[in-house]
């Protein structure tokens, strides 16, 4: 396996990554929220990658994993500026860039700022803290939000977890459903249908907003928002050679 390194991010945190050498282009996997580079997903294309011959970088934005930061004082542009800063320093040429969750979001930010030659989402989650958490919001939360700078939320996965007006405010500026989001290279969106976090309503505006001429969507009956069966592994697979034949 790789070695963990470090770099100092563009706010003074220490960022965590790994990065495999190989050939290019480099495959990029971006993480969800609350998630980080050591999930089933990261691990497993990563080894796979290595076994192709092909370069692999997994890293864990401020307030993530083994990176420096706080979490609830980070917001999307903060780790959108995180994973730009670790790619440019370690995978500067075009990159295949593959969003998980929170990651399809990064991603897409990131595919209008950076050397692009394909993109992978993985339950996408482009704009869910406008679409998502605010418009999901009742009176009250969104008073807390706006009056006391957070509001905090249940988990299903592990303890509550604060989203905080930062968050909110941070998102409104990134958004990407609401303005062109061109693409010039392949793209292929996978979506499972009993994806509890994300929507295939979301997959689909995703899918019609994203102008590209070699643009698909899979949605896959039965899969959860983990994605990470074997099945669904290989489907990742599958849709990162397609992107980025070697």
């Amino acid at each position: 396996m790789s070695e963990l390194a470090y770099l100092d991010g563009p706010r003074g945190d220490r960022l965590a990554y790994v990065y495999t050498a190989g050939k290019a282009p480099c495959v990029v996997f971006l993480s969800g929220y609350r998630s980080d580079m050591e999930g089933t997903k990261a691990v497993h294309l990563e080894s796979w990658a290595k076994s192709r011959g092909q370069a692999f970088l997994r890293l864990d934005y401020s307030g993530h994993g083994q990176s420096g930061g706080v979490f609830e004082e980070g917001c999307i542009g903060d780790w959108a500026a995180d994973a730009a800063a670790v790619i440019r320093a370690v995978a500067p040429g075009p990159v295949v860039l593959v969003g998980s969750s929170m990651g399809g979001w990064i991603a897409s930010i990131l595919s209008q700022r950076l050397q692009v030659a394909g993109f992978v989402g993985i339950a996408a989650a482009p704009d869910f803290t406008e679409d998502g958490f605010w418009a999901g919001f009742d009176e009250e939360q969104r008073r807390k939000v706006i009056e006391e700078g957070g509001v905090e939320l249940p988990s299903a996965y592990e303890d509550p977890y604060v989203v905080t007006k930062k968050l909110i405010e941070d998102g409104r500026d990134n958004l990407v459903l609401r303005s062109p989001l061109p693409m010039t290279w392949p793209v292929r969106l996978l979506q499972g249908t009993e994806d509890e976090a994300v929507s295939r309503e979301t997959a689909l505006r995703l899918l019609d907003h994203i102008a590209g001429e070699d643009v698909r969507l899979t949605l896959v009956k039965g899969a959860d928002h983990r994605f990470s069966d074997p099945a669904c592994l290989t489907m990742i697979e599958t849709a990162i050679q397609e992107v980025s034949p070697l």
